[in-house]
Parts: structure tokens; C-alpha cells; sequence
């Protein structure tokens, strides 16, 4: 199975339903379908060819779902672009990968342009919109409608393609001073778009919201799994309260996904119950572990099903999903919360496990720490130009993830932390991840971080960074008290600092690196 075939399956099965809603502009299936051949001659046109890369740096729009579709049709790599970095980064992209094409969307152009000329001789930039007659405007480049329109579908090239070639680079902004790109085949992905189909019952009554960034896996699987069994596209161009609410309410969304930080933000908007969203079936979460208040919090507002999943950029990305097994649903309703928090148990299409620094398998107790490994169908086969970092990052067929859990015995991983997330008072582990937990229960706090700063006589201390809701007021003894009551006193924050904001990653995830520097600047033990 190739990742074009999906589309071409949804054109003979789908061709005059909704395929896509952008703005005020909808289109069939028949009428995606055509746009993608488009494109592909179009980029053929450009020189294009099986085995290149072609790069897209543009906030969500139609134009990334044809990008996807056109890109691996004519068997190249799409290269998504985080556009939250800085330029710099952007440039970084294209040359690591070595893309010889960009598609840039408006509000990046000119510090595209500003930043291009190391790439220029050989990468083109393809600028979006770009209607005929923009090039008095953008004279440096093409225009992605012009060509378009002048493009013949009949054009498109169909090269012989294999599963195994590689059809997307994702590069993840991780620790490395440059991001690493993750690649993914056209198994890898047509694999985990039918795991989901199967776990989730997607069908052709499904209506996705695209709210969370296209260039990031949390929301990119669905362009797959959505087109292939026929269901609609709804795209916003970036998630903000009220653009995700009048989607629910306009367009009948069934189901979407949303990281942490943006749920948060929408259960707490304040005119989050003005908006109908009676249509949504199944909220979906992850990118980062998530406070059962928050859980519970969301089930009610929007009286929906919620499950949190689980899950790297590496794995395409889910490896686990909170769905509860059919016997779980005669627990009492905070016992179904506390497994909807969990990371969730494995996913169809993937092999999970556990284990301790020896490599065997922790006990399911739910109390004994380990490492997340997985393997499968699913799994990234290495990182693009770093084979030296591919074989370090396995272990006889494992993925080794960084992230250490406990896993209980009906199955369901607990994320506590990453291992450079630890903290460790006196040398003895504390958790973050259990504590923020703590804290999120707060009925004044809004986000919060742990870490670990430095101090004198334990080496490090537990410190929290909070966010206080609107018109809410708390203390630091409160908080501290607040913990002490749930947890350890170990394991208890020893100082609150409240701030206005918490800074984020380009994909809107709480950015704890940025906070904890913050607080080891000129210590021996800076990062």
C-alpha cells in the first residue's frame, strides 16, 4: 500500500463529498484529487523527481494536505517546517535535507527571502497563495495557484514506488543543536493511519479538526487516516480558542486532537459555553502528559469521550492510547479518569514495553520505573544523514525513547518523566511529572512546571513554576501545603514562583529546558 493510493481510493469512493474546508473555500474529492495532480506536474515541471525532498513552511491550510498527497504521489519526501523557529532553523531544514523546493505561505516570506540566499542556487521557493499577476509583487518567486492553473493534471508523474521509500522528514527540535530529521516510509505511515481507523472507528461521518500544526506529527496522521476512509477536513491556520469553537459549531467537527496546553486553554476560555459542540465524539490528547483535573474538566465542558495518547514523532506517531478495555467502563467515574490520564495501553500497531537499565521488563505495578521502548510497523527506520545516532537510539530492534513510566497490570503506561527531566534532592529520584499533576488539581492554578534547581546542601531542590487563572490568588505556602497533603514531602515543591506565562516550544508544549536554564545560569551544572 502507497500513501497516494489513499486519496485515489477516496476520489472513486467519495468523489462528490466534502473532502476539505478552508476558510470560506470547499472542496470535493474529486476537485482534491485534481489539485493534487496539479501540483505533482506542476513540481514535476520544477525538476522534481522520485527520491527529492520537497520542503513547506506554511501555517495550515489546504495547501498542506496537497502538498502531503502531491508529494508522495510522485514518490518525493515532504519536509514540514516548524515556522514557530527562528529562520535560521528554516534554512538549517532545507539544507539538511536538501530540498530543492520550499513552499512558503504568507506571513513568511520576506524573512524567508531574508535568510535564502545560502539555499537559492538550488532550492526553488514556491510562494502561497501566489495567484497570476503576483509576481510583480514576489519577483524571486513562483507562485503556487499560477503554476496550478497552468499545470495539466494528465502531467502527474506515477513512478514505480516501494513501501519502504521514504515519503515524509520530520525534524524534531530536540536537544542536538540542529534538529534531527526523523524519517518515515510509506508503510510506516499507511500502517499507523489504519491503527487508528481501527481504534478510533473512524468512518466517512467524521469531520477533523485541523487546530494543532500540520507540520507536527500530533496533528499530521489524520491527513491520512481521514482521507482514507472518506471523512472532511476542516483547517483552521493556527489553534485559537474561538476559531476551534465556531469550527465545532459550523462545520459539526466529530473529533480532533489537541495538545495539553491547548485544551487547557479552551476549557478555561471564558465563552467556551456559548458555542455548541454537541457533534464531537472523541477528544483526543498527547505531545505531553495531562493532569486527570484536566481530563475531567474537559469531559464535562464538551460531554464527549476523551482519550490521551502516547507516542514520538519516531513512532508516527502513536505507540499507546488511553481507550479504556470494554471491562474498565463499569469503574466508578474517577477510576475511568485516572486510566483516560494515563499514557494508555498499546496501540494496534505497535509493541510497547518497560524495561530497567539491564533491558528486562519492569513489573506491572504501576510502581516500578522504566524506560519506554517500542518497536513495530510504525517505527522509524533512523535519522536522515545521522547513522551514528540511528544505531545508538536501538537496542536489538528497540526504539529507546527517553521517557521513563510505570506500567500497571492491566496494561496502561504512566509517563513520570524524561530521563533529563529528573530530579534528584539528596540523590534520591522525584518525578516531575506526578507533582504537576498535584498542582494542576489547584483549583487557582492554570500551568505549572517542575524542576529541579540548584542548592547548596541536597545538590537540588523541587521547585514549582505556576500560572495563576484569571482574578485568582494563591500563595507559595499554600501550594507547598496543598502538596505536602497529596504526596511525599520529599517530593514536594520547597518553592512556588508564580510568573504570567510559561514559554512554550514551536509546538506549543511547556518549554521546561528554557524554564530550568533559567535557574541554572552560572551554576556548575548549567546546560
Amino acid at each position: 500500500m502507497l500513501l497516494n493510493e489513499l486519496l485515489n481510493k477516496a476520489e472513486r469512493l467519495y468523489p462528490s463529498k466534502e473532502a476539505i474546508v478552508c476558510g470560506e473555500q470547499r472542496w470535493t474529492y474529486a476537485q482534491f484529487a485534481e489539485r493534487v495532480h496539479r501540483l505533482s506536474a506542476a513540481l514535476a515541471s520544477l525538476g522534481v523527481k522520485k527520491g527529492d525532498r520537497v520542503a513547506i513552511l506554511h501555517r495550515n491550510c489546504h495547501r498542506y494536505l496537497e502538498s502531503y498527497y502531491a508529494a508522495a504521489q510522485m514518490g518525493a519526501a515532504l519536509v514540514p517546517i516548524n515556522y514557530r523557529l527562528d529562520p535560521s532553523a528554516w534554512v538549517d531544514t532545507v539544507e539538511d535535507s536538501g530540498s530543492t523546493v520550499i513552499l512558503v505561505g504568507e506571513g513568511f516570506q520576506d524573512d524567508w527571502q531574508s535568510v535564502a540566499d545560502t539555499v537559492s542556487d538550488w532550492c526553488r521557493t514556491i510562494s502561497c497563495p501566489g495567484h497570476i499577476g503576483d509576481a510583480e509583487r514576489q519577483p524571486s518567486m513562483l507562485g503556487y495557484e499560477a503554476l496550478l492553473e497552468r499545470a495539466d493534471p494528465r502531467d502527474a508523474p506515477h513512478p514505480t514506488l516501494n513501501e519502504e521509500d521514504v515519503a515524509q522528514i520530520y525534524y524534531t527540535s530536540g536537544t542536538i543543536g540542529r534538529g534531527k530529521g526523523v524519517i518515515l516510509s510509506h508503510r510506516n505511515v499507511y500502517v499507523h493511519a489504519l491503527g487508528t481507523i481501527a481504534e478510533l472507528k473512524l468512518d466517512s461521518s467524521d469531520v477533523w479538526l485541523h487546530a494543532g500544526p500540520m507540520f507536527h506529527l500530533a496533528d499530521g496522521w489524520a491527513v491520512w487516516s481521514i482521507t482514507w476512509v472518506g471523512g472532511v477536513h476542516v483547517v483552521i491556520p493556527e489553534f485559537e480558542e474561538q476559531a476551534v469553537l465556531r469550527a465545532f459549531e459550523q462545520e459539526g467537527v466529530t473529533i480532533t486532537s489537541l495538545i495539553p496546553t491547548m485544551l487547557n486553554a479552551l476549557v478555561n476560555y471564558p465563552r467556551v459555553g456559548q458555542f455548541d459542540s454537541s457533534t464531537l465524539r472523541l477528544l483526543l490528547s498527547g505531545g505531553s502528559p495531562i493532569a486527570e483535573a484536566l481530563v475531567r474538566q474537559t469531559m464535562e465542558t464538551f460531554g464527549c469521550e476523551f482519550a490521551q495518547g502516547y507516542g514520538l514523532t519516531e513512532t508516527s506517531p502513536y505507540v499507546t492510547l488511553s481507550l479504556l478495555k470494554d471491562h474498565l467502563h463499569n469503574l466508578s467515574t474517577d477510576e475511568q479518569v485516572r486510566y483516560l490520564s494515563t499514557a494508555g495501553r498499546e496501540f494496534i500497531a505497535a509493541q510497547v514495553r518497560v524495561v530497567d537499565e539491564k533491558g528486562n521488563d519492569v513489573k506491572p505495578d504501576g510502581r516500578q520505573v522504566g524506560e519506554v521502548i517500542m518497536r513495530g510497523d510504525t517505527v522509524t527506520k533512523g535519522y536522515w544523514k545521522l547513522p551514528e545516532l540511528t544505531r545508538q537510539s536501538f537496542q536489538d530492534g528497540w526504539l529507546y525513547s527517553g521517557d521513563l513510566a510505570v506500567i500497571d497490570e492491566e496494561g496502561y503506561l504512566t509517563i513520570v518523566d524524561r530521563k533529563r527531566d529528573v530530579i534528584f534532592p539528596g540523590g534520591e529520584p522525584v518525578y516531575s511529572v506526578p507533582v504537576e499533576n498535584v498542582l494542576y488539581s489547584h483549583p487557582t492554578v492554570l500551568e505549572a512546571a517542575v524542576i529541579g534547581v540548584p542548592d547548596q546542601e541536597l545538590g537540588q531542590t523541587v521547585k514549582a513554576v505556576v500560572v495563576l487563572k484569571e482574578g485568582q490568588e494563591a500563595t507559595e505556602e499554600e501550594i507547598i501545603q496543598f502538596c505536602r497533603e497529596r504526596m511525599a514531602e520529599t517530593q514536594a515543591p520547597r518553592s512556588v514562583d508564580f510568573v504570567q506565562s510559561l514559554p512554550k516550544t514551536g509546538s506549543a508544549k511547556i518549554a521546561k529546558v528554557a524554564i530550568r536554564d533559567e535557574y541554572w545560569k552560572g551554576s556548575p551544572g548549567a546546560s
